[in-house]
């Protein structure tokens, strides 16, 4: 502390301003589960990216890196879109660069709301001028697929967004025909597969999915940071063909299409790219090849039944009550009566281990756990629940 201070009176009598204490010392960061909605766990491989030094985001060993993950994006997303890449942003900036691109003034947003996601996604085209049509499930439940179709031949959208699996709800919604119902009808059909993707099944070519994002903190246990995306030959033509060019250039597909290497054109400097973040997201792909995608899914499916059994077992109940539609990396939780979400997560978390509460509508009635990629284990899962069920029963006995 005198050293701190001595420092400190050095530094006043050099500069004109006094550096902020808490600067003089190391920062804090504990180690952590992470079993909440995101971000996860990294995996050593995954990790040891951050330390690399750094190249030039035009160098050509780097370009050569964003190749690798181009190619584990069409991977990971089941696709041939030659416009497939990594948004410079967390997942939020994938919804934001999606809409951007694919809506503009004149034209009709269906929006299917199974939580909080579709509710954002209303309100950014609302925040455009967009005109909007909502159609929803209660929390906890799916908007049937009949009534996507019919709301699609109805309202005659120029874009459909469905989330696949809302973090907010743990709701997994099912996508099959919608894709045929929009190409029908002439509408783009773009996917939120933030909390989803790796970890239940998505097929971004046979679903017939114009547009698809992502994020990179959730199964792929990489640092938040970047929105892998990915666009249809349709959406490019619809963004080739806007009356108005995009509002956003950070955002514009074209633009970041053409950094990535996507359209065999020269590059253009666009933005310079988080390097080591990129770094992260290539040995996270590099990590789900070498297991494989389906089974990565099917792991994720496995241990979703640890869950449900290892909560069973413990007097708990899953919130979503139809299995069929229970996003299999991230489980909602009913809160007993009686019990404060918080005190709960609070024990657990002073016992190094993160869950969530609910978020929008569901607070206060949810916990949320998330058992993304490498957290998907038997063993870390019935250590999860066992220390959830004992911080139950410790506020339990405090009432």
């Amino acid at each position: 502390m005198i050293q701190i201070l001595l420092f400190l009176l050095l530094q006043c009598s050099m500069s004109s301003r006094a550096p902020p204490k808490a600067l003089l010392q190391d920062m804090v960061v504990p180690p952590r589960q992470l079993f909440g909605p995101g971000p996860s766990n990294m995996a050593d491989s995954i990790a040891e990216t951050q330390s690399k030094n750094l190249l030039g985001h035009l160098h050509p060993e780097f370009v050569q890196i964003m190749g690798d993950v181009r190619l584990g994006l069409q991977y990971i997303f089941k696709t041939e879109n030659k416009y497939t890449f990594a948004v410079s942003g967390t997942g939020h900036s994938g919804m934001e660069c999606a809409m951007v691109n694919l809506l503009e003034p004149g034209d009709k947003f269906l929006v299917v709301e199974i939580g909080l996601w579709g509710q954002r996604a209303a309100d950014l085209a609302n925040r455009m001028g967009i005109e909007v049509k909502k159609i929803s499930a209660p929390h906890g439940k799916a908007v049937p697929v009949e009534d996507i179709q019919k709301a699609i031949a109805e309202y005659k959208p120029n874009l459909v967004f469905v989330c696949q699996g809302d973090s907010s709800t743990g709701v997994a919604q099912p996508l099959e025909t919608i894709g045929d119902a929009c190409r029908e009808h002439g509408a783009l059909f773009l996917v939120d597969t933030v909390a989803s993707l790796g970890g239940t099944p998505f097929d971004a070519d046979a679903l017939k999915v114009d547009c698809v994002y992502s994020a990179t903190q959730k199964v792929l246990n990489a640092p938040p940071g970047l929105a892998p995306i990915s666009f249809s030959d349709r959406a490019i033509e619809k963004i080739r063909n806007r009356k108005q060019r995009v509002a956003s250039f950070y955002f514009d597909a074209l633009e970041l299409g053409n950094y990535w290497g996507c359209d065999g054109e020269l590059k253009r400097y666009h933005h310079t790219a988080p390097i080591s973040t990129v770094y992260a997201l290539r040995a996270a792909l590099s990590a789900i090849a070498k297991e494989g995608i389906d089974e990565s899914i099917q792991r994720h499916k496995d241990n979703s039944q640890v869950l449900y059994a290892a909560l069973k077992n413990h007097g708990l109940e899953p919130f979503v009550e139809d299995e069929k539609l229970r996003l299999p990396c991230l489980t909602t939780v009913k809160v007993p009566e009686g019990i404060d979400w918080k005190d709960v997560a609070g024990k657990m978390l002073t016992n190094g281990v993160e869950i969530a509460g609910g978020l929008g509508a569901t607070v206060g009635k949810i916990w949320r756990i998330g058992t993304f990629g490498i957290n998907s284990n038997k063993t870390k899962i019935e250590n999860v629940v066992e220390l959830l069920s004992k911080s139950i029963n410790e506020t339990r006995s405090k009432l």
